[in-house]
């Protein structure tokens, strides 16, 4: 699998769940007397459908990147992961209902509490890996423009069509 198509992949299987977080949001809202989903259901409903289209983005990156697929899917793999393991917790939450916020203390997990160091862990990888992964993506196809552009003819040299 080349990394745009895992990318796309990814980009459909974030589209879908996002549909069916949007289902599981109508019924939350449907069946509340304040018309109102658990915070965390809206959460993975518009975060799912949001990386649907990051991951949209990042098949086209990757489809024109300088580095070598296997570089690119590796980037591509990490990022979407954190992407997904974001999207599950979010879910996870919207399920238990057990939280309005995540990151406040103590850290809820159902009845369960997360250690700050757990989290912190947690949360510094995933900058780490989103930021690092798109980096390393991005850069790719920064590095394939520039090239293109610096052999791309110019007005005034051969087929320039500079018409003189």
């Amino acid at each position: 699998m080349t990394a745009s198509t895992f990318c796309l992949a990814s980009a459909g299987s974030f589209f879908f769940l996002g549909l069916v977080f949007g289902a599981w949001k109508y019924v939350c809202i449907a069946r509340s007397e304040d018309a109102q989903a658990p915070p965390y259901v809206d959460i993975a409903h518009r975060a799912a459908l949001l990386y649907s289209f990051a991951c949209a983005l990042l098949a086209q990156l990757c489809r024109v990147s300088a580095w070598s697929d296997a570089v690119n899917l590796v980037a591509a793999v990490v990022l979407v992961s954190y992407f997904a393991a974001a999207v599950l917790g979010y879910a996870v939450h919207g399920a238990l209902r057990d939280t309005d916020n995540q990151l406040k203390r103590p850290h809820r997990l159902g009845t369960k509490t997360i250690g700050n160091r757990v989290m912190l862990t947690f949360m510094v990888s995933l900058i780490a890996a989103e930021i690092g992964g798109f980096v390393v993506i991005f850069s790719g196809f920064l590095a394939a423009a520039t090239a293109t552009a610096a052999t791309a003819p110019t007005c005034g040299t051969p087929g320039g069509g500079s018409g003189r």
